[in-house]
C-alpha cells in the first residue's frame, strides 16, 4: 500500500513537471512571437522612412525612395540637386532657403525641395545632373533648367512664371531636320551646325541641353547661326550620306558643304567656337610691315594669299579652300601692291614662308601656287598641307596633332629653346639634322624639347641615356625604334635612319610579361602579343582596352567574363582584354581614347576594327555587336 501511494506521489510530481515545462515554452514562444511582431512593426516603419519626406530648414529632402512618390500630382516643384561637398552649394545654401520660405508663403505654396545627387543617384542620373549645384523646376513632373542668376529674387520670379496655369515651355531653338527639309535648310545657309544623333545614346542625352543653350543665344547673335538636329536612327539616309558611324556627331555646313565640327560639346564652347566659324577664314593684311612680322618672329608656316580685290575669282576659290582647313592653318590674304612686293607675288598667287628662324640652303626661301581658271580647291588646300612644315621643324605639344601626324617621322630630342640666349646652340644641333633631312624626303624631321615630351623618352627607354641629344622615329602603325645612346653627330643619325629604311632596326613595345596560362575564356594580350593574338586574320577578336582604376571597367569585367564564357566553344572567335596603361597598343588604327574602349577586330579587317559605340555593356548588348560583325562565327545564338 505504501508502495502503491508512493509511487502515485512520483507520477504526480512528473506531471506537474511536464506542466511547468509547458508553460515555460509556451511562455518563450509568445515572447519569440512578440519580438517578431515588433520586428516586423520596426520593418514597416523603415519601409514607412523610405517614402517619409524631411524638412530641412524649410527646403524638403528628396531621396531616390519618395522622389516619385512626392512628386505625384504636384504641379511645380523647384529641386536643387547638390554634393555635400561642392563649395558652391555650400555657399548657395543660405539663400536657398530664403527662396523656399517666400515660395512657401505664396498663395498656393510651391515646394521647394533638394537633392543629394551624390546618395540620389538614381534620380539624379534620370535628370543627366552633371555639375552642381544644378537647379530645375519641375512642370508636372517634366523639368524646366534654371540658368539665371542664383539670387532669390531672379529664381522666385521664374517659378512663379513657371507655376502660372497657361505657362508653356518655348519652342525648341533646335530646328528639326528630316529628309524632307534637310536639304534645302543647309542648302541656304551660310552656316548652321548640324547634329546627328541617337535618342537612346547617354552623350546625346547629356549634349542636349547645352546643344539647346547654345541654339538660343546664336539665335540671338546677328546674324543668327543656326543649330539643328538629325534623328539618325529614323533618318539612315541623311546619316549614312554624311557618313556618320557613332553619335553624337556634328557636322558644320556652308551652303550646303559639310566640315567636320571639332569644336567643344558645352553650351559657352559652342557659342565661341561657332561664332568664329561665321567669321572670314582667312583675315586681310594691309601692310607689308605686318608680313615681315610673322616671318621674324612668328612659330608657324605664313600664307598669304595675293588677289586684285573681293571679286577675283581666285580670292573666292582662295576663301573656300581656306574654309575647311581654317582650324588647322592661319590664313591671310592681301590687295595690297605693297604686300605682293614683298612677297615677290602677282595677284592671283598664294605664297607659303616659313618663319626665319626655320630658313636653310636645303629649301626654298618660298614656295608658291599661282591660280588658274582650272585650279581646283583640293589642289590649293593639298599645296598648304604640302609646304605647310620646313625642312626640319619644332614639334611641340600645341602643334603636335596638326602638324607631325605623318609617320615615319623622324625626332632629335634636346634643349630646344630659340630664346635670344640659346638659340645658337639650339641651331648648332639642328644644322646637322637638316644634313641628313635633305637626303629623305620620304621621312619628316623635327626637333623636339627633351621635357617637352619626357614621358615619350621615357617609352623610348631613353630618358635615363645620358646623351645631351637623343633620337626616336615613330613609325605607321604605332610602332616606336630609339637610337642606341651615343654622342650626336650627322652621320650617326644618318645611320640609325638607314638601318631604319632597311628594316634593321627592333621596335620598342612597351608590354607587361606574356601570361604563362592563358587559356581562360578572356584572353589577356599585351604589347609584345598584340600582333599574334588580334591581327590574327584566321579569327574575329574582340577585344577591350581597359584600365586597372577605371569605374567602369570594373562594372563591365562580370559581364565581360560571362561573354567569354558564352563563346569559348568558338575556335575562330577570341573575347580578350589588354591594360591600355600598362602595354603600347602597336596599331594606329585602335585609338584609345578613353576607358573601357572595345573594338571588334574581323578576320577580313584587322586594319578596320569596328569601335562599339553607344550599344549597351551587357551580354545580351555585347552578344549582338558580335555577331553583327562576326565572319567566322560556327553557331548564331537567338539574342
Amino acid at each position: 500500500m505504501r508502495k502503491a501511494a508512493l509511487l502515485l506521489i512520483v507520477l504526480l510530481g512528473v506531471a506537474h513537471l511536464a506542466t511547468v515545462c509547458r508553460c515555460e515554452e509556451d511562455a518563450a514562444e509568445d515572447k519569440e512571437e512578440a519580438a517578431a511582431d515588433e520586428d516586423s512593426d520596426d520593418e514597416e516603419e523603415e519601409e514607412e522612412d523610405d517614402t517619409e519626406v524631411k524638412e530641412e530648414n524649410g527646403v524638403l529632402v528628396l531621396t531616390d525612395g519618395n522622389f516619385d512618390t512626392f512628386m505625384e500630382g504636384k504641379d511645380t516643384v523647384l529641386v536643387e540637386f547638390y554634393a555635400p561637398w561642392c563649395g558652391h552649394c555650400k555657399q548657395f545654401a543660405p539663400e536657398y532657403e530664403k527662396i523656399a520660405q517666400a515660395l512657401k508663403e505664396n498663395d498656393p505654396p510651391i515646394p521647394v525641395a533638394k537633392v543629394d545627387a551624390t546618395q540620389a543617384t538614381e534620380v539624379a542620373g534620370r535628370f543627366d545632373v552633371s555639375g552642381y549645384p544644378t537647379i530645375k523646376i519641375l512642370k508636372n513632373r517634366e523639368p524646366v533648367d534654371y540658368d539665371g542668376e542664383r539670387t532669390e529674387k531672379a529664381i522666385v520670379a521664374r517659378v512663379l512664371e513657371v507655376s502660372q496655369p497657361d505657362w508653356k515651355p518655348p519652342p525648341e531653338a533646335t530646328l528639326v531636320l528630316t529628309k524632307d527639309n534637310f536639304d534645302e535648310t543647309v542648302n541656304e545657309a551660310d552656316i548652321i551646325l548640324v547634329e546627328f544623333y541617337a535618342p537612346w545614346c547617354g552623350h546625346c542625352k547629356r549634349l542636349a541641353p547645352e546643344y539647346e543653350k547654345a541654339a538660343k543665344e546664336l539665335s540671338q547673335r546677328s546674324p543668327p547661326i543656326p543649330l539643328a538636329k538629325v534623328d539618325a536612327t529614323v533618318e539612315t539616309e541623311l546619316a549614312s550620306r554624311f557618313g556618320v558611324t557613332g553619335y553624337p556627331t556634328l557636322k558644320i555646313f556652308r551652303k550646303g558643304k559639310a566640315f567636320e565640327y571639332n569644336g567643344p560639346r558645352e553650351k559657352y564652347g559652342i557659342v565661341d567656337f561657332m561664332s568664329e566659324q561665321a567669321g572670314p577664314p582667312s583675315k586681310q593684311v594691309q601692310a607689308a610691315k605686318q608680313v615681315q612680322e610673322l616671318i621674324k618672329d612668328g612659330d608657324d608656316a605664313v600664307i598669304v594669299g595675293v588677289f586684285s580685290g573681293e571679286e577675283d575669282a581666285a580670292y573666292e576659290l582662295y576663301i573656300e579652300a581656306c574654309n575647311a582647313l581654317r582650324e588647322d592653318f592661319t590664313f591671310r590674304h592681301s590687295f595690297s601692291s605693297e604686300v605682293a612686293k614683298l612677297l615677290k607675288a602677282s595677284p592671283g598667287q598664294i605664297v607659303i614662308v616659313q618663319p626665319e628662324k626655320f630658313h636653310s640652303k636645303y629649301e626654298p626661301a618660298s614656295n608658291k601656287l599661282s591660280v588658274k581658271e582650272s585650279t581646283s580647291v583640293s589642289e590649293v588646300q593639298e599645296f598648304f598641307r604640302k609646304h605647310s612644315l620646313p625642312l626640319v621643324g619644332h614639334r611641340k605639344p600645341s602643334n603636335d596633332a596638326k602638324r607631325y601626324a605623318k609617320r615615319p617621322l623622324v625626332v632629335v630630342y634636346y634643349g630646344v629653346d630659340f630664346s635670344f640666349d640659346y638659340r645658337i646652340a639650339t641651331q648648332f644641333w639642328r644644322a646637322k639634322v637638316l644634313g641628313v633631312a635633305k637626303d629623305f624626303p620620304e621621312y619628316t624631321f623635327a626637333i623636339a624639347d627633351e621635357e617637352d615630351y619626357a614621358e615619350e623618352l621615357k617609352s623610348l627607354g631613353l630618358s635615363e641615356s645620358g646623351e645631351e641629344v637623343n633620337v626616336g622615329i615613330l613609325a605607321d602603325g604605332g610602332k616606336k625604334f630609339a637610337m642606341e645612346p651615343e654622342e650626336f653627330d650627322s652621320e650617326v643619325l644618318r645611320d640609325f635612319v638607314v638601318a631604319f629604311k632597311k628594316g634593321k632596326l627592333q621596335p620598342i613595345i612597351k608590354s607587361q610579361p606574356v601570361p604563362k596560362n592563358n587559356k581562360g575564356p578572356v584572353k589577356v594580350v599585351v604589347g609584345k602579343t598584340f600582333d599574334e593574338i588580334v591581327m590574327d586574320p584566321q579569327k574575329d577578336v574582340l577585344i577591350e582596352f581597359y584600365a586597372p582604376w577605371c569605374g567602369h571597367c570594373k562594372k563591365l569585367e562580370p559581364d565581360y567574363l560571362a561573354l567569354g564564357k558564352k563563346y569559348k566553344a568558338e575556335k575562330n572567335l577570341v573575347i580578350a582584354k589588354m591594360d591600355a596603361t600598362a602595354n603600347d597598343v602597336p596599331h594606329d588604327s585602335y585609338k584609345v581614347e578613353g576607358f573601357p574602349t572595345i573594338y571588334f577586330a574581323p578576320s577580313n579587317g584587322k586594319q578596320s576594327p569596328v569601335k562599339l559605340e553607344g550599344g549597351e555593356r551587357t551580354v545580351e548588348g555585347l552578344s549582338k555587336f558580335v555577331e553583327e560583325h562576326a565572319t567566322k562565327l560556327q553557331r548564331r545564338d537567338e539574342l
